[in-house]
């Protein structure tokens, strides 16, 4: 039998705890929101937690798009791991702008990376992504895998029942995320299991330029820019 590797499942303990447990939750918040009360505007640039060599064209991509935005003022958020995290904190730096790292404890995969100005290390999931979400005007989704993924569909349904403002989120690669955007329009929406309108906040882009100029037009202008995700 494969070796079972000992974690703490932490859902499944909360229930088995007592309510103290809720003291350290609210603590993470707390600290959060002081921690990032004047950082606006940002932009949130989510993605793989997994190692890319700096030559790697994500990894060059990432810091560009983040580099770009911080010239234009933007402070920028990421996960604060390694990966395309690690590349979006660095394009921060070298843009002389915020690079907030929001950082969350596990036991594989992720680790802090050097290139942040403000770091914070989360227990619980959903405290970081409020974190996320919170104080960004635009979200940039690179290539990744389950948690990006997760990610965009909170990002998704948060805009669809109004717990947040509606802002744009950028899908980078068209190639990567053809798959899932066929999938939601030829299936999903086709079952009238989601309105199109749930989704027309999503663009699909393929350039560092059409990244951040969809930025740009929706934070000056209100407008959207990029390739609507599904076309009528």
């Amino acid at each position: 039998m494969p070796e079972q590797q000992s974690f703490e499942y932490e859902i499944s303990a909360l229930a088995n705890n007592d309510s103290w447990r809720m003291f350290r939750i609210i603590g993470e918040f707390v600290e959060g929101f002081e921690a990032l009360a004047d950082i606006e505007p940002a932009v949130t640039i989510y993605g793989s937690a997994r190692e890319l060599k700096a030559e790697h064209p994500l990894y060059i991509m990432a810091e560009e798009i983040a580099f770009r935005l911080a010239k234009q003022g933007f402070s920028i958020i990421t996960g604060g791991g390694p990966g395309t995290m690690e590349a979006a904190n660095k394009g921060a730096i070298r843009g002389e702008a915020r690079s907030i790292g929001l950082n969350i404890k596990l036991p594989l995969e992720q680790k802090p990376n050097d290139f942040t100005t403000v770091s914070l290390n989360f227990r619980y999931f959903f405290v970081r992504k409020v974190m996320l979400v919170k104080y960004a005007s635009a979200f940039v989704f690179m290539p990744g895998g389950l948690g990006t993924m997760d990610e965009l569909m909170e990002v998704l349904v948060l805009m669809q029942t109004h717990k947040i403002k509606p802002f744009p989120a950028i899908l980078v690669g068209s190639a990567y995320w053809k798959g899932l955007l066929d999938w939601l329009k030829n299936t999903v929406l086709a079952q009238g299991s989601i309105s199109e309108d749930d989704l027309h906040l999503l663009r699909v882009c393929d350039t560092v330029d059409e990244v951040v100029e969809a930025v740009r037009m929706w934070h000056h202008k209100g407008e959207l820019g990029g390739k609507r995700a599904l076309s009528r």
